[in-house]
Protein backbone atom coordinates (compact mmCIF):
# COMPACT_ATOMS: atom_id res chain seq x y z
CA UNK A 1 0.00 0.00 0.00
CA UNK A 2 1.12 3.45 -1.27
CA UNK A 3 1.58 6.17 1.39
CA UNK A 4 -0.05 9.72 0.21
CA UNK A 5 2.46 11.13 2.37
CA UNK A 6 5.32 13.16 0.67
CA UNK A 7 8.60 12.70 1.77
CA UNK A 8 10.23 15.08 -0.38
CA UNK A 9 10.16 18.59 -2.11
CA UNK A 10 10.88 20.51 -4.98
CA UNK A 11 11.94 24.26 -4.57
CA UNK A 12 8.64 25.38 -6.28
CA UNK A 13 6.75 23.55 -3.79
CA UNK A 14 8.38 24.95 -0.58
CA UNK A 15 8.06 28.06 -2.45
CA UNK A 16 4.33 27.80 -2.53
CA UNK A 17 3.70 26.56 1.29
CA UNK A 18 5.95 29.21 2.39
CA UNK A 19 4.26 31.70 0.70
CA UNK A 20 7.24 33.14 -0.86
CA UNK A 21 9.60 33.01 -4.20
CA UNK A 22 11.21 30.35 -5.95
CA UNK A 23 14.38 32.91 -5.61
CA UNK A 24 13.79 33.28 -1.65
CA UNK A 25 14.01 29.30 -1.10
CA UNK A 26 17.30 29.13 -3.24
CA UNK A 27 18.69 32.10 -1.02
CA UNK A 28 17.59 30.06 2.10
CA UNK A 29 19.34 27.12 0.55
CA UNK A 30 22.65 28.91 -0.30
CA UNK A 31 22.60 30.29 2.95
CA UNK A 32 21.89 26.87 4.92
CA UNK A 33 18.70 27.68 6.41
CA UNK A 34 16.88 25.38 4.32
CA UNK A 35 19.21 22.33 4.24
CA UNK A 36 18.86 20.79 0.97
CA UNK A 37 20.13 18.29 -1.85
CA UNK A 38 20.85 18.15 -5.28
CA UNK A 39 19.50 15.07 -7.44
CA UNK A 40 20.85 16.02 -10.72
CA UNK A 41 19.87 19.87 -12.08
CA UNK A 42 17.39 20.11 -9.00
CA UNK A 43 16.99 20.89 -5.30
CA UNK A 44 15.21 18.40 -2.89
CA UNK A 45 14.10 19.42 0.19
CA UNK A 46 12.79 16.55 3.07
CA UNK A 47 9.42 16.71 4.38
CA UNK A 48 11.50 16.56 7.97
CA UNK A 49 13.57 19.78 7.18
CA UNK A 50 10.35 21.90 5.81
CA UNK A 51 7.89 20.46 9.22
CA UNK A 52 10.64 22.05 11.34
CA UNK A 53 11.15 25.27 9.30
CA UNK A 54 7.26 25.50 9.23
CA UNK A 55 6.91 25.15 12.88
CA UNK A 56 9.59 27.77 14.23
CA UNK A 57 8.02 30.18 16.22
CA UNK A 58 9.59 33.86 15.99
CA UNK A 59 11.85 35.44 18.57
CA UNK A 60 11.23 38.89 19.84
CA UNK A 61 13.94 40.20 17.89
CA UNK A 62 12.23 38.69 14.70
CA UNK A 63 9.12 40.13 15.66
CA UNK A 64 10.51 43.57 16.25
CA UNK A 65 12.53 43.97 12.84
CA UNK A 66 8.91 42.74 11.34
CA UNK A 67 7.20 45.34 13.19
CA UNK A 68 10.25 48.14 12.32
CA UNK A 69 9.69 46.86 8.61
CA UNK A 70 6.31 47.09 8.39
CA UNK A 71 6.33 50.68 10.00
CA UNK A 72 8.98 51.77 7.91
CA UNK A 73 7.37 50.45 4.78
CA UNK A 74 3.43 52.49 5.61
CA UNK A 75 5.45 55.75 6.47
CA UNK A 76 7.39 54.96 3.11
CA UNK A 77 4.24 54.01 0.32
CA UNK A 78 1.00 54.26 2.54
CA UNK A 79 0.34 57.23 0.26
CA UNK A 80 0.81 54.90 -2.89
CA UNK A 81 -1.19 52.32 -1.01
CA UNK A 82 -4.40 54.74 -0.34
CA UNK A 83 -3.90 55.80 -3.92
CA UNK A 84 -4.55 51.82 -4.97
CA UNK A 85 -7.03 51.23 -2.21
CA UNK A 86 -8.87 53.26 -4.49
CA UNK A 87 -8.79 52.28 -7.94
Amino acid sequence: MKSDKKTQYTVKEIAELMGISRVAVFNKIKNKQIKAKMVGKTYIIDAVEIRELLSQELDDNQKKEIEKSVIRFIREYGQTLKLLGKE
